[in-house]
């Protein structure tokens, strides 16, 4: 009977792990705010 290693196994998940870390590079950014929602109501009421 064979004896299981989990050494080649656990490194090649490690290795996977590292690559797939790898996605974006360069400058971590904040995306821009959001505008302000428009109000629906004039500032004014109309005058008669």
């Amino acid at each position: 009977m064979s004896t299981f290693y989990p050494g080649p196994l656990l490194a090649g998940l490690l290795l996977a792990a590292l690559l797939a870390g790898c996605g974006q590079t360069g400058a971590l950014y904040l995306p821009a705010p959001p505008a302000p929602p428009a109000s629906s109501e004039p500032s004014q009421p109309p005058k008669p």
